[in-house]
């Protein structure tokens, strides 16, 4: 059996460490070795875990894309396995075009392009943007696999 084209919360739910309202993505559009692209309207909800007093700052538009990492993980690993545990190390040349994501209207479509990688880290350049494609936060990731840190706490379901 292969990996999904297409999934909805749930299903992403369960291929990411995240679950309830701190899975971000609602739905998996489309996907390759190397790139994923997903959408999402939980920026909207009120419930949402990363709002503060001032909204859903635009710098939480880094976790939108690591959700989008983690998922494109799961999804190339080999077939039967369990995806590697991995932690957001870096985050650089991050631009930001908006102060918060909670005022944009329609789905956010959050990008991801695998650029390198080995078995202890992986590149990522990202961008979310809102539906007509205006970039509302942009830049790469480091991800580090497999560290004491990345599977600390980590639990089976």
């Amino acid at each position: 059996m292969s990996a999904p084209q297409q999934l909805d919360r749930a299903g992403i739910a369960r291929l990411i460490p995240h679950s309830g309202s701190m899975c971000l993505l609602e739905r998996l559009e489309s996907w390759d070795a190397q790139h994923i692209h997903c959408s999402t309207g939980s920026h909207r909800e009120a419930d949402n875990p990363l709002r503060t007093a001032g909204g859903l700052l635009s710098p939480n538009a880094i976790e939108y894309a690591a959700q989008a990492m983690a998922l494109h993980g799961g999804l190339i690993a080999k077939e039967g396995s369990e995806p590697s545990a991995g932690f957001l190390a870096s985050a650089r040349n991050v631009r930001l075009a908006v102060t918060r994501l909670d005022g944009i209207e329609g789905a956010l479509q959050v990008h991801a392009q695998r650029v390198s990688g080995d078995a202890s880290q992986i590149l990522y350049e990202f961008a979310v943007k809102d539906e007509a494609g205006r970039a509302l936060a942009e830049g790469r990731a480091v991800v580090v696999l497999n560290t004491p840190l990345a599977t600390e706490g980590r639990t089976s379901s």
